[in-house]
């Protein structure tokens, strides 16, 4: 029975995806992580610590235009560096697990089980994400990325409500804060979004849906392909 006090590890989906045995060994290398706004967890040129399995926050991966993660943060101990150029911290503040990053490269260095599976899995939905990402900065307008964004976030969060500042929101889009607040009205007035005290709140995902562009359904479709046995909506 899962204890109260601790997270449940099954609400990653990394961590719900392997078998029973690899499932009690990872789990035994966790401990909890409340990951705080904007924390950092690792940055560029420095060696990587440790590797996060999100529960219901999100961190981004940042090089020039930020790209949201779920799954685990500190990809590359899986593919065998030790640092990386590009930095990662909390874009959503939450629940985490976490473990040293040589804990998990000795883990994977013992054997090929559904670890090993589901990060080649996980690393190509990744791929997928970010090349997508570069293509919708370019052929897409502010409004729509915005509701791409909002609409991966509510993905992760697993929730419909979440922290969110228009400032941040700007430098995840790579645009002025005054274009994000000009389109928080827009979505506002049209009843798809409210936003009070730097909380935002989706009240209408289906509406949302509706002015986001293809690159949302395109990575969504991905992730649940690769990593949704059973084909539900991707949790966080």
């Amino acid at each position: 029975m899962q204890d109260a006090a601790r997270p449940d590890p099954r609400r990653n989906r990394l961590l719900a995806g392997l078998d029973r045995d690899e499932y009690d060994h990872v789990v035994g290398l966790l401990e909890p992580y409340d990951a705080t706004l904007r924390a950092s967890v690792y940055s560029p040129g420095r060696p990587i610590e440790h590797v996060y399995f999100p529960l219901d926050c999100v961190f981004s991966l940042v090089a020039g235009v930020g790209d949201d993660n779920e799954g685990m943060v500190g990809l590359p101990v899986f593919l065998g560096a030790a640092v990386s150029p590009n930095s990662a911290f909390c874009q959503v503040p939450g629940a985490a697990l976490r473990m040293p990053a040589h804990a998990l490269a000795h883990f994977l260095s013992t054997g090929d089980g559904t670890m090993h599976s589901l990060l080649h899995r996980y690393t190509q939905a990744t791929i997928v994400q970010l090349a997508q990402s570069v293509a919708c900065n370019q052929l897409h307008d502010a409004r729509q990325r915005t509701a791409r964004w909002l609409l991966m976030t509510r993905d992760r969060v697993g929730a419909d409500s979440f922290p969110m500042t228009q400032e941040f929101l700007a430098q995840m889009l790579g645009v002025r804060r005054a274009t994000v607040s000009g389109i928080a009205a827009g979505l506002q007035q049209e009843g798809r979004i409210a936003y009070t005290r730097g909380v935002l709140s989706i009240l209408d995902a289906p509406a949302l849906q509706q002015i986001t562009c293809e690159c949302y359904r395109i990575v969504h479709d991905e992730y649940r392909q690769l990593l949704d046995a059973d084909g539900e909506t991707p949790a966080p």
